[in-house]
Order: structure tokens, then sequence, then C-alpha cells
């Protein structure tokens, strides 16, 4: 797991749509939003390898791959 802190900070808009939130309302919001994101983004964890399908594991071994140097007659 990488921790990326030295990425720039993005750029964020909160559009309010009713009342009149003080700015300390809104530094909560935002302190709220981001620790939410944080922890979310650490516990977010991919496989390396992707999985393989069904298809691909049932299909592999109904045929044999191509002998090209048989051209196209083979």
């Amino acid at each position: 797991m990488t921790e990326h802190l030295d990425e720039q900070p993005q750029d964020v808009a909160i559009d309010v749509r009713r009342g009149a939130p003080t700015e300390d309302e809104l530094a909560a919001l935002m302190a709220v939003v981001a620790e939410a994101y944080t922890g979310e983004a650490a516990e977010a964890v991919a496989d390396d390898e992707p999985a393989r399908s069904a298809w691909a594991i049932s299909s592999r071994n109904l045929r044999e791959p191509l002998r090209r140097e048989l051209g196209w007659r083979g």
C-alpha cells in the first residue's frame, strides 16, 4: 500500500442549496468528508492479478495452440 503524501490537493466545490452555513460549519463538513475519504482510500485494496473468468478456465484445454510453422494448409 502506498501513501500519496506528496500529491497536491484538488480544488473542491461545495454548492449550498439551503441555509447559510458559517465558515466553521463548512470547515467541519470538509474535515468529516476528508477523514471519510482518507479512511476509505486506505481500506481500498485491489488484486495485483485480475481473476480469470470461468470461461477462460474451462476453455483453456479445448484446443491446442496453433502451429504457425505449418502455414495455412496445416
